[in-house]
This record gives C-alpha cells, sequence and structure tokens, in this order.
C-alpha cells in the first residue's frame, strides 16, 4: 500500500510517502516568520501551509517517483495542533481523497510521534514504556499495541516543551527555546545552580515544571550568578533529571524492559546521554532527529498501519485541536 502523510497541527507543513512499511519521500519546511513574534501566530501559520502544501505535495511525489495515481490511501494529522493549521491540512487532504476516491484516516499527532520509533528501529517490539515529550505535552504511557494505550501520568502544568520555551525567553534567548537553551547550556556548568526538581522524589508518573520556571525568574532577578550558559545548563539540567527519574521508575515498576521517547525534546543531546547511563539494562530507543520534530512520515507510517487493518475516516471528520490520545 502506498499513502501519502499530510502534517500541519503547527508551524511545520510537511508531507511524505510510505509504501509497505518504508518511507520513500519526506519533505518538511519549517515556518520561520515566527521568529520575530518570539512564537507561532496562528492566522499566519495557517496561511504559510495553504501557501505551499500543493507543491509540497508535487515535490514529494517526485522524489519518491510515484504519481497522484499510485497513491492508495491519505493520512493526515487531526489533532492534537492549532485549529486553523490542522484545518490547512484536513481539507486539503479530503479535496485529494475525494478527487481520487481513495480513503482518508485522521491521524492523532501523539500517537504519530509514538509510532516514529519504529521508523527508527523496525526491530521495535510490544509492550514498551513511552516517554512523550514535546511543547504541549509531557506524558507516561504503557504502549501495549496499535491502538492500545494506557496512560500512566503526565504534566499537571507546564509540558517540558514548554517550560524550556518560557525558560528561553526569561534568558532572553532566541525561538524556539529548546534548542536555544540547549546551545546555551554546552558551554556552561550545570551544576553551578541548584533549581528544584519538581515532584522528582514523589512515588507516581506526575511532572510539574511551572515552579521551576518560576525558580528561574526569581533567580534571573536576584541570583548572584549572572552568566546565561550556566544559568541555561542548569536550568536544562533540572528539566532533564526530573524526566529521567520518572520514566525510569515506570520502567521498574511496570517490569518493562523496552523504552522509547517521543516528541521535540526527545532531540535534547543531554536527555539521550544520561537516559542511556541510567536505564543500561533497558533497550531505549529515541528517533531520528529528523522524527522528534512534527513531520508527515510518521504520519504516512500510522496510516498505513491502520489502513491495513481496514480503519479509515468518513469524510465529514473534524479537527480536535485538544484531541486525547486515550
Amino acid at each position: 500500500m502506498i499513502v501519502l502523510g499530510i502534517e500541519t497541527s503547527c508551524d511545520e507543513t510537511a508531507s511524505a510517502i510510505s509504501e509497505d512499511g518504508k518511507i520513500l519521500s519526506s519533505f518538511i519546511s519549517t515556518q520561520k516568520i515566527h521568529k520575530k513574534y518570539g512564537g507561532v501566530v496562528p492566522e499566519i501559520a495557517s496561511r504559510e501551509h495553504d501557501k505551499i502544501l500543493n507543491q509540497m505535495v508535487f515535490d514529494t511525489l517526485n522524489d519518491s517517483k510515484k504519481s497522484i495515481s499510485d497513491i492508495d490511501g491519505i493520512a493526515v494529522t487531526q489533532g492534537p495542533g492549532l485549529t486553523g493549521t490542522l484545518l490547512s491540512g484536513v481539507c486539503f487532504a479530503k479535496g485529494l481523497s475525494l478527487g481520487l476516491n481513495i480513503p482518508i484516516i485522521g491521524i492523532n499527532h501523539l500517537e504519530a510521534h509514538i509510532f516514529a520509533n519504529f521508523l527508527s528501529d523496525p526491530n521495535l517490539k510490544f509492550p514498551f514504556i513511552c516517554l512523550l515529550v514535546s511543547g504541549g505535552h509531557t506524558q507516561l504511557w504503557h504502549v501495549e499495541s496499535l491502538g492500545k494505550y494506557k496512560l500512566l501520568g503526565e504534566t499537571r502544568d507546564d509540558a517540558a516543551g514548554e517550560a524550556f520555551d518560557k525558560g528561553a525567553r526569561i534568558l532572553g534567548l532566541g525561538y524556539p527555546g529548546g534548542p536555544e537553551i540547549e546551545r546555551n547550556a554546552k558551554m556552561g556548568d550545570q551544576d553551578s545552580i541548584k533549581f528544584p526538581r519538581p515532584l522528582m522524589k514523589q512515588k507516581n508518573y506526575e511532572f510539574s515544571f511551572s515552579g521551576l520556571k518560576t525558580a528561574l525568574l526569581y533567580y534571573v532577578n536576584d541570583g548572584e550568578n549572572k552568566n546565561t550558559s550556566d544559568i541555561a545548563a542548569s536550568y536544562q539540567y533540572a528539566i532533564v533529571e526530573v524526566l529521567i527519574s520518572k520514566l525510569k521508575l515506570a520502567v521498574e515498576n511496570m517490569n518493562c524492559d523496552t523504552c522509547v521517547i517521543a516528541g521535540g525534546v526527545a532531540a535534547n543531546e543531554l536527555l539521550r546521554n544520561i537516559i542511556r547511563k541510567l536505564l543500561p539494562n533497558t533497550y531505549v530507543i529515541f528517533p531520528e532527529i529528523s522524527l522528534c520534530t512534527d513531520n508527515a512520515a510518521m504520519v504516512a507510517y500510522l496510516g498505513e498501519l491502520y489502513l491495513n487493518n481496514g480503519k479509515k475516516t468518513a469524510i465529514d471528520f473534524k479537527v480536535y485541536p485538544n484531541m486525547k490520545l486515550a
């Protein structure tokens, strides 16, 4: 089966072609226009998707050496995300589905991030623990099989990616915040400032980052060490330690020998390095960096799995900005 995947949940426009579980072509365009605003402007993001999506799909087909008539099905992100940007992709995909008379399936963006790990490691087997960390979500999942997931715990307030973005803003760094914090942290001492680790000692799977963000704000205003790199390194270390402590607890309590990391924060180098050190007896999988950010390869791959299982979505389906996984 050949599936076209489309992703427009936020500020990345992406399309990809999947055939028999292999990605033949994948294109991503990040909207740099938002940098001057310090964050994504939804209306602008929607317009930017509409400008380039048609040409991007055309380029993706050419790159995969497929024609539009070769496509057997379409997978498109249905949620969660920004309403307007989701509609850009879904309306485009619906038009293709109707015009080509082929099935369409709406894809959960979070679920696609989890399944991106199968593209990085085809030997991945169920069940496994997933730490899903992005700008909007910080969650621990027990993944039993395709479509069967149990939420172990999640953040009470800010997501880890949001904590990175807000921290970067407090420090006067650029956007997006995660990469800017990480870049500055490489020149700093992560042990120089003792930021709090909220909920880290509690034996549950819940996260909280709003208090850490507030501690950073107070420190920037009143702290003695004004070295931005030291502050960034210490702040990043606090976030990473909290994430890893909860993942380690889940792996031990669930007696699971495999865990995967998913979402944009999975690209963080410190997170990758420390997890491997602290879980030496656990099979740990990180997606390739290109699969950590929003992309259509994971959408096409997951869509193909569902379409092969006979699942499809009625053409009048809606977008769900706050779509849940389970």
